[in-house]
């Protein structure tokens, strides 16, 4: 691992142990302790995103991955959309795995998220696309990268993806994250450009949010409405 990366990855450790000192810093200002969580998630992760961006470019000789070759535009393109549909579809059946063993969905994780974005909508933004970049350059690039220089395929991206749902403190849906990080892995390799498993983790967290924020109230009502026809039905049959 280049000393660039070692950087990266303790800027990354500082952005998630900040918390313990600006949240207070931002909460003896008059702001809520809500307030001063988001607040301080927005700071700290638009901070490590710009000195993460400094510390990649320009790219040197010496950080070029020997088991990596970028392919054209085209086909970097074309995986960016396919790869999307890759990622849906692992964390589907990652979550059909979890269904059959009696794993509850959800996560509290997600949760406290999802609540966040509702108190600031503008917080949507760190987790849709700032968060996303973070991670894939940290678990990506620099985990996945470096494991992949020594072992093969399927140790790195399990590695890699271990670390992923430990930061998150969601160990019991450690499957979903290890499907997704196998996923994130293969189109990293796939093509050998991190924009590709990037714009996939965009899109997997915005879908999400749209779905989970946006048009919850919407969903909420369909399901009711279906709950009540199911009930009808059942009724004419009885």
């Amino acid at each position: 691992m280049t000393i660039r990366y070692w950087w990266i990855l303790i800027v990354y450790i500082l952005m998630q142990l900040s918390g313990f000192i600006g949240v207070p810093v931002l909460y003896s200002l008059d702001f809520s302790e809500n307030q001063s969580l988001v607040l301080w998630n927005m700071i700290s992760f638009t901070l490590a995103l710009l000195v993460f961006l400094l510390i990649i470019f320009p790219q040197r000789e010496g950080d070029r991955h020997p088991k990596l070759h970028k392919t054209s535009g085209g086909h970097a393109a074309l995986w960016s959309v396919l790869g999307i549909f890759l990622v849906f579809a692992a964390q589907y059946v990652a979550i059909l795995i979890e269904t059959l063993i009696g794993i509850e969905p959800g996560s509290e994780n997600t949760e406290s998220i999802l609540s966040m974005i509702e108190m600031s909508p503008v917080f949507a933004l760190v987790v849709a696309v700032i968060g996303p970049i973070l991670e894939e350059i940290v678990f990506r690039k620099v985990l996945f990268g470096s494991f992949y220089r020594r072992f093969n395929f399927f140790l790195s991206a399990l590695l890699s993806a271990l670390i992923f749902s430990l930061v998150h403190f969601d160990i019991m849906h450690v499957l979903i994250y290890t499907a997704v990080g196998f996923a994130f892995s293969y189109l990293y390799v796939k093509t050998g450009r991190i924009l590709v498993p990037i714009l996939a983790h965009v899109a997997m967290n915005s879908y999400a949010i749209i779905v989970q924020v946006v048009f919850a109230d919407q969903i909420r009502e369909l399901q009711q409405q279906m709950e009540q026809m199911n009930m009808i039905l059942g009724g004419f049959f009885l």
